[in-house]
């Protein structure tokens, strides 16, 4: 039996405002101990009035309901009862691309390991922006998650004018996935052999060497504004609308350069079509050991890369993100998920949630200086 006393204040404001009951009559009121133990009024407010004890009963009903209202939301969060029906995963880019590949493996490890239902539900538009504020504006309940990366999280809240979502106030990390990084590729014919040789074409005659990248304001983008601006040369910038475009037209010698994650060009460079001149990670990638970063070609400190991450809704209990976290980290420890990720030029990452926060809260205000300098804007 609940506790009428615990909860009288809450319930006996809710019935003075339904029912204009004055603080004279509920001054003279107290609680039946049992509501189903009340046919002698007296017993248990022996000065109310029948009125009175009519509004005593209504009020520790009311009680009643409240509480047992509360009990399944405790519940949910109960340890063990989460979760209980299907989670959504969005993806905030179309089928078939990088992101979307990354949360559909980490989806079917979720499922099968816990025996989960675990639903990846494509969002494309607005360079990711519209599936990642359908999450933000989700029921913070654990059963809508997004998989958000760089581009989504980090520059469109400084590229954007009028983002519909703070990343920072409006979601809530759960856990790092995998990161990627950013390559310069050329050619297989190509007169361009190193990051180098670049720097040195592009000086002796500037603003003839083409990059290309796919779409404003993407990490391949601003990836090659801090190349150019670290190196102190001058490219022309190609932007496409997609990579098919920009692959055919680089196969094709229309463009010089193209500025790229790796899972886009590791099957042309592995079948001898592409080579790539440097790499934007702060270390070599284990797909691609023999191409230097570009920190060793003497950019000390450049680090560009896409890093992909899963988060929820603000305000989604701690508990569940706790829950979702241990699970996504022992799926991605598995072998399986490990050699996919890889296989597709990724490298796993993993951790707390409080380590991906604190990635986030970094990474924003650093990639909005870039954004600056680099003059991009898509309003």
């Amino acid at each position: 039996m609940v506790q009428c006393v615990s909860l009288y204040a809450t319930a006996l404001y809710v019935l003075k405002r339904l029912h204009k009951v004055s603080d004279q009559d509920t001054g003279r009121m107290r609680c039946p101990e049992n509501l189903n133990n009340n046919r002698d009024g007296d017993k248990y407010m022996p000065v109310l009035s029948s009125f009175s004890r009519s509004l005593g009963t209504r009020l520790c009903a009311a009680l009643f309901a409240v509480a047992a209202s509360a009990a399944p939301t405790s519940a949910a969060y109960a340890q063990g009862a989460y979760p209980n029906k299907p989670i959504r995963l969005i993806v905030p880019f179309p089928p078939g691309g990088g992101t979307d590949m990354i949360a559909r493996t980490v989806a079917q490890k979720l499922a099968d390991q816990n025996k989960w239902s675990v639903i990846v539900d494509n969002r494309p538009g607005a360079g990711g922006n519209l599936g990642v504020d359908a999450t933000a504006k989700s029921a913070p309940d654990g059963y809508t998650l997004v998989m958000g990366q760089t581009s989504n999280l980090a520059i469109n809240p400084s590229l954007y004018a009028k983002l519909p979502y703070d990343p920072i106030k409006d979601l809530a990390p759960v856990a790092l996935v995998s990161s990627s990084p950013i390559v310069m590729a050329a050619p297989a014919n190509s007169r361009l052999k190193t990051f180098a040789d670049v720097v040195a074409a592009s000086k002796g005659k500037p603003d003839t060497l083409t990059l290309g990248y796919s779409g404003n304001g993407t990490v391949a983008h601003l990836a090659g504004e801090l190349a150019e601006n670290a190196a102190g040369i001058q490219l022309r910038h190609i932007p496409y609308k997609g990579a098919a475009q920009a692959m055919t037209d680089l196969l094709g010698g229309q463009i010089d350069l193209y500025m790229s994650s790796v899972p886009t060009l590791l099957g042309q460079v592995r079948n001898g079509k592409l080579k790539i001149l440097a790499i934007t990670s702060a270390k070599r990638s284990s797909q691609l050991p023999e191409v230097p970063t570009l920190a060793e070609q003497g950019y000390k400190g450049f680090e560009a890369v896409t890093w992909f991450g899963i988060l929820a809704p603000a305000g989604t209990p701690a508990p569940i993100v706790t829950q979702l976290n241990r699970a996504i980290n022992q799926a991605l420890q598995q072998a399986d998920v490990i050699d996919k990720l890889k296989s597709e030029g990724g490298d796993v990452l993993g951790g707390t949630s409080d380590q991906f926060s604190t990635l986030l809260r970094t990474e924003v205000p650093r990639w909005a200086k870039i954004v600056k300098d680099s003059g991009a804007s898509l309003d």
